[in-house]
């Protein structure tokens, strides 16, 4: 193996300059804000946790974590998620705290990648977690924080998709019932968005052709709140029937929160199919076919760390939104030079503190000439670069 040159760094990772800083802090300050007037606090948990417990809890595969070895030999990870160490904290710290819990973050993460340009090792999510509610109103509050959250990042244009796990279930259950090899590969092809191979995968079952269509017709139900109506006529499974009543009660509570016109249901939505139970969704901003934001309901999680809660929540894919969405636009603010030679070092640097106190960006410079040992930058360079320049010395004025 070669050795990296100088400049060269890991694949997947990224220097972030100033001005995409900038607009990163932006983005979190104004999305956990707005998560705080919703009721959540922030949380802050290790960049670092043990395998058996966070590592083996996560929705990440286990070939994307990034694993290393203490000094004592036991496996650790780099955390690939939130809501699996935020579990772990709600399940030991805050165990005696009033239910229902809301927690918000903003944080890196980190998932071993394919050796591929444009994949990203390490990445930023802003999100939440509402902790102990199983109600509808609980997946509503989320989602409507959701778009709140979206809106204050700056997406101006975007759709929420949103489905739910158990009518696919018992979709399934109903018309293939046992067949858990050939269920799941069902459900890779929705997960994957491979609506061919959906299809071929029912193809290759051994059902009368009216079963078939009874598979391949949850493809059609996407839309409004009318997909409720269609889905409960696809299948009489108990199961499927008391998941649409739920996501039903879902959509009315949107419609109540005013926000339903960025929602539309999509039963083929299941997201991650051995991780959330419930209510699952997706957003997808009108600049980018990948999605901006994704969520839902775990409810078995929690256990997996001695506490059974239900639980649900939503993470921002905030790189995304840096990327590749035009929404929040930072204008470079330039600084205030004070320019000063020895004499008046002194007044111009508590002039300068002044100025800082009152929330200005001050830059000071020491000027040429009496032997004085003056910075390297010129004076022009860095009066080209200043909103205004005052100065202390033989050349006192400003502009």
């Amino acid at each position: 193996m070669s050795k990296p040159k100088g400049f060269e760094k890991p694949t997947g990772f990224r220097d972030y300059t100033p001005h995409v800083v900038s607009k990163l802090r932006t983005i979190e300050r104004n999305v956990l804000e707005c998560m705080e007037r919703w009721g959540y606090r922030q949380i802050i948990t290790p960049t670092i946790e043990y395998y058996d417990t966070v590592g083996v809890a996560s929705s990440t595969s286990d070939r994307k974590l990034f694993k290393l070895l203490n000094s004592r030999g036991t496996t650790l990870v780099l955390r690939s998620d939130l809501t699996a160490p935020i579990a772990r904290v709600v399940s030991s710290m805050l165990k005696d705290e009033q239910l229902p819990l809301r927690l918000s973050y903003h944080a890196n993460v980190f998932r071993s990648i394919e050796e591929e340009a444009g994949r990203e090792a390490e990445f930023f999510q802003t999100g939440v977690e509402l902790v102990g509610d199983d109600s509808p109103e609980a997946d509503a509050e989320v989602v409507a924080l959701a778009i709140a959250s979206l809106q204050a990042a700056g997406v101006s244009s975007f759709k929420i998709a949103m489905g739910h796990m158990g009518f696919l279930n018992g979709l399934l259950e109903e018309v293939i019932p046992g067949q858990t090899a050939e269920q799941e590969q069902l459900k890779e092809g929705l997960l994957g968005r491979d609506y061919v191979g959906y299809r071929q995968s029912i193809e290759a079952l051994n059902l009368e052709q009216k079963l078939k269509e009874q598979l391949e017709a949850i493809l059609r139900l996407r839309g409004g709140k009318e997909v409720c109506t269609h889905a409960v006529e696809l299948s009489s499974s108990a199961e499927a029937a008391q998941s649409i009543a739920h996501l039903c009660a879902v959509f009315e509570v949107l419609e109540a929160y005013g926000v339903s016109e960025h929602v539309l249901i999509d039963l083929t939505m299941i997201g991650d199919f051995s991780y959330y139970t419930g209510m699952t969704f997706e957003g997808y901003a009108a600049e980018l076919g990948s999605p901006v934001c994704s969520g839902g309901r775990y409810d078995n999680l929690l256990q997996q760390f001695g506490r059974s809660l239900p639980a649900t929540g939503f993470a921002l894919k905030t790189n995304r939104i840096i990327d590749g969405v035009h929404g929040i636009v930072i204008e470079e603010k330039q600084p205030v030079l004070i320019q000063y030679d020895p004499k008046r070092r002194a007044e111009a640097l508590t002039e300068a503190a002044r100025l800082r106190s009152m929330g200005q960006n001050v830059v000071t410079l020491l000027l040429p000439g009496d032997g004085a040992e003056a910075s390297a930058v010129s004076v022009e360079a860095r009066t080209a670069q200043a909103e205004q320049v005052i100065t202390y010395g033989s050349e006192e004025g400003g502009r």
